[in-house]
């Protein structure tokens, strides 16, 4: 008697912990840290990480990113349809880093989007300039629309003056709320990628801070690069959790080991110093299922594994596909 009342209240209490699980996922997740594990759906590729193979030929790079096992690619500019003042200032970048050409590679968006539905990619997002978006939106959506991406991401602003005070930073947040309401109109989503300089205090506040309480979360989202974003001095897993909704794209790499920018991280120079620190996914020292887990409970819907030029980007494509393949991480 005393056995069948035993398993009775272990069925009862068992019945109530599953069901608050489902009615409070949020609060009750952390109660059940080894149950309802989920792996990664639809593994991206940012292009960035593979652009020697893209130099030599946009379709068979495509390829060797689906055969892979990739789902996603998002792309990178500057872009045929970019201002002179984009092409003049990446100029100097691409040189040093020995880009050949850029974006579509001699393609129009719609004979990309041909190479992707062959090998069963999809592209939610690019990357563009300031000056392209400020003054290319329209173009850039409708590229955008044509290979069926949703964002369109500002990946840094180092063509701006030193984002060195809060008031600039207001001003930078104004201005993706406007930008955020034209993209909306027409038809896309805005979102700005981090690079590690808005971790780096001023005046005691951490700009990035002020860029999210400051920009209307209906026009404006975010992707996190969490490489850039340690580098800064910030914690991933602390800043998800506590803006839920704002990051919906990420960018994964690891650290060979821990480092910061020499200084606030505001130059290419200190960005491409760092450059020899960055592992593939899961071969560095980074926690990545606990970001993981924490960016699927915050929002995060795409993943890009990007490791800036890898210097071996066969052996990145399929090392880091391995690895995010078949971790599992908390839903």
């Amino acid at each position: 008697m005393n056995f069948i009342k035993m398993h009775r209240r272990l069925f009862i209490k068992s019945t109530a912990l599953f069901t608050a699980y489902h009615l409070t996922p949020g609060v009750m997740g952390s109660v059940l840290p080894s149950f309802f594990k989920k792996k990664l759906d639809r593994i991206g590729l940012q292009l960035f990480t593979i652009p020697g193979l893209i130099d030599k030929s946009l379709p068979d790079a495509l390829k060797a990113a689906a055969a892979a096992g990739y789902r996603e690619v998002e792309f990178f500019g500057p872009y045929p349809f970019s201002p002179k003042s984009s092409l003049d200032s990446w100029a100097p970048v691409a040189a040093q880093l020995g880009f050949k050409q850029n974006a579509y590679y001699g393609y129009t968006p719609k004979e990309v989007r041909k190479m992707m539905d062959d090998q069963g990619l999809a592209s939610p997002s690019m990357h563009a300039d300031l000056f392209t978006i400020r003054e290319r939106l329209g173009e850039a959506a409708e590229a955008a629309h044509d290979l069926g991406q949703q964002y369109v991401i500002v990946p840094a602003v180092r063509t701006e003056g030193p984002l060195d005070t809060l008031d600039a930073f207001r001003r930078l947040a104004d201005e993706f709320n406007v930008i955020g309401q034209r993209a909306k109109e027409l038809g896309i989503r805005f979102a700005y990628h981090n690079h590690g300089y808005e971790n780096a205090p001023i005046d005691g506040q951490v700009p990035f801070d002020l860029l999210l309480s400051q920009t209307d979360p209906k026009l404006v989202d975010f992707e996190m690069d969490i490489f850039w974003f340690i580098a800064g001095g910030g914690d991933p897993v602390t800043f998800l959790k506590a803006h839920p909704g704002r990051f919906r794209l990420m960018h994964l790499k690891d650290m060979k080991q821990r480092v910061r920018f020499a200084g606030a991280g505001r130059t290419s120079e200190e960005w491409m110093a760092l450059f020899p620190q960055m592992a593939d996914p899961g071969a560095g020292v980074l926690n990545l299922p606990k970001i993981l887990t924490q960016a699927l409970a915050s929002g995060v819907k795409h993943f890009y594994v990007e490791r800036d030029l890898a210097p071996e980007p066969e052996v990145t494509l399929r090392n880091s596909y391995a690895y995010l393949a078949n971790l599992k991480v908390k839903k």
